[in-house]
C-alpha cells in the first residue's frame, strides 16, 4: 500500500504518529472514450478560451467567483499555508457511540498504521475504543478539504471515515413527491414484516457478487475473440395487480412456509422460524482466458471473479 498521508492523531494530550493508507478500492473495468469514426482515445486539453492557448500546470491557480465574473485567487502555497495550522493532525472532538451516526454521513475509509516511534500510543488508543465500545469525532484537513471523520476499529486496526458535516446533508424537504406519512394497511403490514424475517440473513460481504462487472467481462472476451455479443434474456416480471398480491407472490417465491403462515388473511402473529436466506450460488469457474470455448461451455461456465471482503466495526 501506498502512504497518502502522515500525521497524528491526538485526544487529550496524548498524540499518536500514524500513517495513513486507503483502506478501499475501484475495481470497475476500466472504459477508455474513443473517436467512434477512428476508434482512437480522445485527449483533453486544458485551454484559456481568451488567448486559445493550452495552459500549463504551473500557470494554473484556482479562484472563488464572488460575483459573476469576478475572482479572488489563491496559489497553491497560499492554500497550504491556510491548511497548515491543522493539517497533520487529526484532533478527536468527542468520543460517541457508533449507532449514534446514520450512515449517510459517511464518505471515504482509510486504515491508519502506527509510525516507528507511536506502536505503544498506537495500541493504547485501540485497545481503549475496544474495551469502551466508543468511535472519536475528529476534524481532519487532506489535501486542502477540511472534513469531519470516525475514528474506529476494523477488523483490529485503526481506521479514519471522512464524514460530511450537518450543512452538507440535504434536506428531505427538497425531495419532490415525497408522500406524507400515513398509517399502513395491518395486513400489508403484517404480511411486510413476514417477507422481511424470510429474506433476512447474516451480512456477509463476501457472497455479494458485481454481476453487471462479470457481465461485462464476458461481453469484453466475446468481442475480443469476434464473437457476437448475445445476453441471457431477463426474467419476466410476473403480473402483479395490487400491493398485497406482490407481497404474497413475494412470500411464495421466498419459503412456501412463510407464505403458507400468513394466508390470505395474514392476521395473526407470523410463525417464527430459523430458516435464513441462504447464499446466491456462485456460478462455476469459468475456463481459462486463453483456453478455447464453446458455446456451450460458455453458457454453463461465466467467469467468477475474485472478491475482496470488506470489514466494519
Amino acid at each position: 500500500m501506498q502512504t497518502i498521508w502522515k500525521g497524528a492523531v491526538s485526544f487529550g494530550l496524548v498524540n499518536v504518529p500514524v500513517k495513513m493508507f486507503s483502506a478501499t478500492q475501484d475495481n470497475d473495468l476500466p472504459m477508455r472514450m474513443l473517436h467512434k469514426k477512428l476508434n482512437v482515445p480522445i485527449q483533453y486539453h486544458r485551454t484559456c478560451p481568451k488567448c486559445e492557448e493550452e495552459v500549463k500546470w504551473s500557470d494554473i491557480v484556482k479562484g472563488y467567483e464572488y460575483e459573476p465574473g469576478h475572482f479572488v485567487t489563491f496559489d497553491k502555497g497560499e492554500l497550504e499555508e491556510i491548511a497548515s495550522e491543522t493539517s497533520r493532525e487529526i484532533r478527536i472532538l468527542d468520543f460517541v457511540d457508533l449507532d449514534e451516526i446514520d450512515p449517510i454521513y459517511y464518505q471515504k475509509t482509510y486504515y491508519l498504521a502506527p509510525e516507528s516511534n507511536g506502536t505503544h500510543a498506537y495500541n493504547l488508543l485501540v485497545q481503549a475504543l475496544l474495551d469502551t465500545r466508543k468511535i472519536g469525532i475528529a476534524n481532519v484537513s487532506i489535501r486542502s478539504r477540511s472534513s469531519l471523520a470516525a475514528i474506529r476499529i476494523v477488523d483490529g486496526v485503526l481506521s479514519m471515515s471522512t464524514m460530511f458535516y450537518a450543512e452538507e446533508i440535504r434536506s428531505k424537504k427538497e425531495i419532490p413527491n415525497l408522500p406524507e406519512e400515513t398509517k399502513a394497511d395491518e395486513r400489508e403490514l403484517q404480511m411486510a414484516r413476514m417477507l422481511i424475517d424470510q429474506l433476512s440473513a447474516p451480512f456477509e460481504p463476501g457472497k455479494y457478487e458485481d454481476v453487471y462487472k462479470e457481465r461485462l467481462m464476458d461481453a469484453i472476451e466475446d468481442k475480443v475473440k469476434g464473437k457476437e455479443v448475445k445476453l441471457a434474456p431477463e426474467e419476466k416480471k410476473t403480473n402483479v395487480i395490487d400491493l398485497m398480491e406482490a407481497l404474497k407472490a413475494s412470500l411464495k417465491q421466498a419459503g412456501p412456509d412463510k407464505s403458507e403462515a400468513g394466508g390470505d388473511d395474514a392476521g395473526g402473529e407470523p410463525e417464527k422460524t430459523e430458516s435464513k436466506k441462504t447464499a446466491r450460488k456462485r456460478t462455476p469457474a469459468k475456463a481459462k482466458r486463453d483456453e478455447p470455448k464453446t458455446k456451450s461451455a460458455k453458457a454453463e461456465a461465466p467467469a467468477s471473479k475474485s472478491r475482496t471482503k470488506k470489514t466494519g466495526s
